[in-house]
């Protein structure tokens, strides 16, 4: 299958990132109402219902949703177009590529990312979005004193993503029984209803604290630069 362009969908239309250009210019897309309108991004937002929520709640926010399944996105930009909402920003594209090549750092005061696919087999390992490989990707989203919102029914996973997040210098990881106002998406909503445990977190960076590599994911990052180095020297000899 050919690999597509990543597109990029407003209220106004829908574009490619060959025409926007990265990092995507966000507040071109979206400009601010009001002035310095703050960011959320939600990662893999499915069906859409807390994205669609939170934009018609909130309307002096923005959101950004990347989702990479598209009748879930083209339904959920037709309903939000319908009913008049302005404030958001959908990519149709891969989460991990987006993140490392396209996006803008240290713009949303919060990143959502809810039920996850996990991604157990080893060799899909690398699609992960929370991984010490991968999570600089997400965390570096985050303004300063911005918080990552997490949850999955997936209980091993979900210590898993606890522990990847609790080695990452200068994080500050909290668990959630519930969310103030109920389940977020209808996974979680379905979940509740059936009585399955669900891991919900948040984490936030304390005050001077940056992103940087994961400790555990330094070693899978610097071997790829050697052997792409060595390559190169190779195909020079």
């Amino acid at each position: 299958m050919p690999i597509q362009p990543a597109r990029l969908l407003t209220a106004a239309g829908d574009s490619t990132l060959a025409q926007s250009g990265a990092p995507i210019p966000l507040d071109r897309l979206v400009p601010p109402a009001p002035a310095g309108a703050p960011w959320e991004v939600e990662i893999g937002f499915g069906k859409g219902r807390y994205l669609f929520e939170r934009c018609r709640a909130e309307p002096g926010r923005r959101f950004l949703g990347i989702e990479i399944a598209g009748q879930y996105l083209r339904e959920w930009v037709r309903r939000s177009r319908k009913v008049g909402l302005k404030n958001f920003l959908v990519l149709h594209g891969d989460a991990l590529a987006l993140l490392a090549t396209s996006l803008p750092t240290g713009f949303a005061e919060v990143v959502h990312i809810y039920f996850p696919d996990p991604w157990w087999k080893t060799r899909h390992k690398k699609r992960r979005l929370l991984d010490p490989e991968t999570v600089d990707l997400v965390l570096r989203l985050l303004a300063p004193g911005g918080k990552l919102s997490f949850a999955t029914d997936f209980l091993e996973y979900g210590e898993k993503v606890i522990k990847i997040l609790s080695g990452v210098p200068g994080l500050q990881i909290r668990r959630i029984a519930e969310w103030p106002e109920g389940p977020r998406t209808h996974y979680e909503a379905k979940f509740v209803t059936e009585g399955r445990p669900i891991v919900r977190l948040e984490a936030w960076f304390a005050e001077g604290a940056g992103v940087g590599l994961h400790p555990l994911g330094e070693r899978g990052v610097v071997a790829a630069v050697r052997y792409f180095g060595r390559e190169e020297e190779e195909h020079d000899e």
